[in-house]
């Protein structure tokens, strides 16, 4: 539980798929933290290289950084353990200019063709970065399509939102309705059709959260986030009944509602706080679950629960003291009297948890304003 609160105060980067997360560094990323990047063929076979060291010898082909160290035309050696022909293309990448150490990875000509256009794509801003990663999402090349998903998973959610006209609705839903599909993809294609989607695509979505099935159900933070951009505030009743309200649904689907709930507290833009914090209020009913909410509750600045919040004090017992502290942190932060006046009651009855909140835990800052409305 303490994790949970410590992620639900820790501001989060606005990330084109908030409910991703990047596999591995993109090939951008790694290609700007070395001294040197080359596209090389290989002048040696199986036959020819030494077979003890790893080394082959190449004869770089094209440099894509670091021409002050190296250039094209010259010879270089890379230990590489892996089949090898004689002209097989390899990407290399070097540190350390005084005794360059070249990493290798070899290249298909499609492969190639993709990254030789890295260094002129990464100069360009994050929309039109996005637009040429958009054509290599589901490549055949997993290599590619791995980090196309890296980048659309770091990029700003608004440069998502720049990307909707080259976005393809129908072929995302025909990914979304593919059983195999990963669930980071999954979560990623939902973040997507909630940018480029309309009120057509609601009954589809959600047959998908009451649905049974767990490959239906994959990805439920997106998925419920993806709804309620489309659905609007209309759109919160069902979720309330399904997975706040409900003290059946199981831990795993409420906390994904609350996170979809958070998403659209602080990117979505779509529905007004006032109305997302009459759902988190719900969660308050759960004391299991109460302290996952707290800090939103005090972030977006809803001051309407202090006499709820000293109650879930009060009647914290060993199963679940650990609201205390949250509670203690909303206390501090709001501004009306009857704050303070719950603080020193509290004081009373557990001076521990408060000295606790006030030693490790900062006063929760407002959250930034999102705009409100943007989608209905």
């Amino acid at each position: 539980m303490l994790a949970a609160l410590i992620g639900a105060v820790m501001p989060r980067h606005a990330d084109a798929c908030p409910f991703c997360s990047a596999v591995a560094q993109t090939l951008r990323q790694e290609m700007e933290a070395m001294d040197a990047v080359v596209i090389a063929s290989a002048l040696q076979s199986d036959a020819t290289r030494n077979a003890d060291t790893g080394e082959v010898l190449m004869e770089i082909a094209m440099v894509l950084k670091g021409e002050k160290y190296v250039s094209a035309g010259q010879t270089v050696k890379a230990v590489y353990f892996g089949d090898i022909a004689k002209g097989r293309r390899f990407l290399l990448s070097g540190v350390d200019p005084s005794d360059m150490q070249w990493s290798c990875l070899p290249l298909t000509p499609r492969a190639e063709q993709y990254i030789v256009r890295i260094p002129e794509v990464a100069e360009k801003d994050d929309a039109d970065r996005l637009r040429f990663y958009l054509d290599y999402l589901q490549d055949e090349d997993s290599m590619l399509s791995r980090d196309a998903y890296d980048e659309f998973a770091i990029a700003p959610y608004a440069a998502l939102q720049e990307i909707e006209p080259e976005m393809d609705h129908d072929q995302l839903v025909e990914w979304i309705g593919d059983d195999s599909l990963s669930p980071d993809r999954k979560r990623l294609y939902l973040t997507m059709l909630g940018v480029c989607g309309g009120k057509e695509d609601l009954p589809m979505l959600q047959e998908m959260l009451l649905s049974t099935q767990k490959t239906s159900r994959t990805g439920l933070d997106a998925l419920i986030a993806c709804y309620l951009t489309l659905a609007g505030e209309d759109g919160l009743e069902m979720i309330n009944e399904e997975f706040l309200s409900n003290k059946k649904a199981s831990y795993a689907d409420t906390y994904a509602a609350i996170m979809a709930i958070r998403f659209h507290g602080t990117e979505g833009g779509v529905i007004a706080r006032s109305a997302l914090v009459e759902s988190l209020h719900a969660i308050l009913d759960r004391e299991d679950l109460a302290d996952l909410v707290i800090p939103d509750l005090a972030r977006w600045q809803d001051w309407s629960q202090v006499e709820k919040l000293k109650q879930l004090f009060l009647n914290a017992d060993a199963e679940n003291n650990w609201v205390r502290v949250p509670v203690v942190n909303y206390l501090r932060a709001c501004p009306k009297p009857e704050a303070a006046e719950a603080m020193e009651e509290l004081k009373k009855v557990d001076p521990d948890s408060v000295r606790r909140a006030n030693t490790f835990f900062a006063v929760p800052k407002p959250a930034a304003e999102t705009v409100q409305p943007s989608k209905q």
